[in-house]
């Protein structure tokens, strides 16, 4: 059977599933395809399919919706092809920023792109009748009931069934950390939390003997997970570049707009007879062009030129200060050639990753240059990336023990002696670090705590902005990832659900503009400078 119901820790505080170990699973099965569906969300799907491919699986790419008001109300949305793909994408962000999202309505248009899976006679009635629907089949002793009204609506019908075993743990034993991280997500305590809070406890990774088993007399729906993924073909050019066109709406074409600017930055610089520097800027641009990196110097060239122009300090970081390209365009501020800067530390060919151009601004004007951003190239195609905040040791001790019911005084009496690091090292803290020797984990309840917690490494906890990374796409950002609000939704800052690392997968436009206080400092200190009529 091909997995079609599947959710990783993606699924915040929900799955305890890890992609390395559900792909290492899925290998050990000898299982072709699967697919992940994550709560109203893709923020593990980049990921999954780097690592699935890796390992000669096909990934599907899906999502798991739910209803805003009735949560219990969901579909599962995968791919047929990168328009479903992107359709996806799209809805997901209608989930997270629309108050009045209603997923009956969604399904009632034709989504042609996607395969529809749910196990609600209400939503298969609401379906456009043109859709590629499937009644999903879950099959366990809680919900043998529902299945088999679920069947007989489908077969009588004419509506097409699937076999679906959810996953939200790989194997039976890892319900306990399901349960635990259900505890963090509604603040509640092990021993007051419900089980409508909870997910059926098989629901677990099951093996193929199990999944025959269980749908030995209905082989049939077990054949269409086959049909399922041989429908759905997604490829999302991984690595290639999808830069904006700076020149979409210019008569010159990229890389002669940047000679042109660069030639004109380059007599501001150097003397006409520095034949070193001349031979130094044709073999950059010379890169570039080849590496079809023009498009972004030029995207950075206008932030700085708007910049300038509206007198603000700023400063180009890094190795971006090895290439006289950065030099003549103003990023930096460093003759490359007269202190001997290597350009291919910056940039080369073997080079897989684009460049990495930082810009520091002062933390008093950094918000100006970015609304200009937003306003040059629309708000439908410029978002705030996303950074996935991870339980580490003191936060996984915290929530877990505050999930026995231990007082915060209690929880900081041990909390405080815990160092920064990996929750992983949890359990041999007291032997790898002399600061926590007597920290006391040996004794229950805490050894317990300290097992549990460590099992939390590295888990997502929830989505927050990076602290300078902004994204640019060519098209509606919603074709290529999904947005939502970051934690704090009273503030209205929308991020990317994928994070930098896939952000690059992508093939997007990273641009990181960093807030320095230093700078805002000098700013004022010049300010005050020029109004005591100082000259600086």
């Amino acid at each position: 059977m091909i997995p079609v119901h599947i959710h990783t820790n993606h699924s915040l505080l929900q799955s305890t599933v890890k992609i390395d170990e559900l792909i290492n699973k899925c290998k050990a099965e000898n299982i072709t395809a699967l697919t992940v569906t994550d709560t109203n969300s893709m923020a593990g799907l980049i990921q999954f399919a780097k690592r699935a491919r890796e390992e000669n699986i096909k990934p599907l790419f899906g999502s798991y919706i739910n209803d805003r008001i009735n949560n219990e109300l969901y579909v599962l949305l995968i791919a047929k092809n990168n328009q479903g793909y992107s359709d996806i994408c799209r809805i997901i962000t209608q989930r997270k920023l629309n108050d009045d999202f209603e997923l009956k309505s969604i399904i009632q248009n034709h989504l042609e792109n996607l395969i529809i899976i749910t196990p609600s006679i209400e939503l298969l009635k609401a379906a456009d009748k043109n859709n590629s629907v499937y009644a999903e089949l879950i099959v366990t002793d809680k919900n043998k009931k529902n299945s088999r009204t679920l069947f007989s609506y489908a077969k009588e019908n004419g509506i097409s069934f699937v076999a679906s075993n959810p996953v939200y743990f790989l194997v039976k034993e890892d319900y306990e950390i399901h349960k635990l991280v259900s505890s963090i997500r509604e603040n509640k305590t092990l021993d007051s939390i419900s089980e409508n809070d909870l997910v059926d406890e098989e629901f677990y990774f099951k093996d193929k003997n199990e999944i025959q088993k269980i749908f030995k007399k209905i082989p049939e729906a077990i054949e269409n997970t086959y049909k399922i993924a041989s429908a759905c073909n997604v490829d999302l050019n991984l690595g290639k570049y999808k830069y904006p066109i700076y020149t979409a709406d210019k008569k010159t074409d990229s890389i002669n707009l940047l000679k042109e600017i660069t030639l004109e930055g380059f007599k501001k610089k150097y003397s006409s007879d520095n034949l070193t520097a001349l031979k130094r800027l044709e073999y950059e641009l010379s890169v570039i062009s080849e590496l079809n990196f023009a498009d972004y110097f030029l995207i950075v060239w206008d932030i700085v030129k708007e910049a300038k122009r509206r007198g603000m300090m700023l400063i180009g970081r890094g190795s971006a200060a090895n290439s006289i390209v950065s030099y003549c365009l103003d990023f930096t501020q460093i003759d490359p050639v007269k202190y001997n800067l290597y350009f291919e530390r910056f940039l080369n060919k073997a080079r897989s990753n684009p460049p990495d151009i930082d810009l520091d601004f002062s933390w008093k004007e950094r918000d100006e240059i970015i609304k200009y951003i937003f306003e040059k190239w629309g708000y439908e195609r410029v978002a705030m990336i996303s950074t996935i905040v991870t339980f580490k040791a003191r936060s996984a001790f915290r929530e877990t023990a505050k999930a026995f019911g231990f007082s915060e005084r209690e929880i900081s009496a041990y909390s405080k002696k815990i160092p920064w690091t990996s929750a992983a090292n949890l359990d041999q803290i007291s032997h790898k670090f002399p600061e926590s020797k007597k920290i006391g984990f040996d004794k229950e309840p805490w050894k317990t705590i300290v097992r549990l917690a460590s099992r939390l490494a590295d888990f997502p906890r929830h989505l927050s902005i990076h602290p300078s990374g902004l994204v640019i796409t060519p098209e509606k950002i919603t074709e290529y990832c999904a947005l939502e609000y970051a934690k704090n939704k009273g503030l209205g800052l929308i991020i990317t659900q994928p994070d930098m690392y896939s952000i690059e997968d992508l093939g997007l436009i990273k641009i990181d503009l960093l807030s320095q206080r230093s700078l805002g400092v000098l700013r004022d200190t010049m300010n005050v400078l020029e109004n005591r009529s100082k000259e600086i």
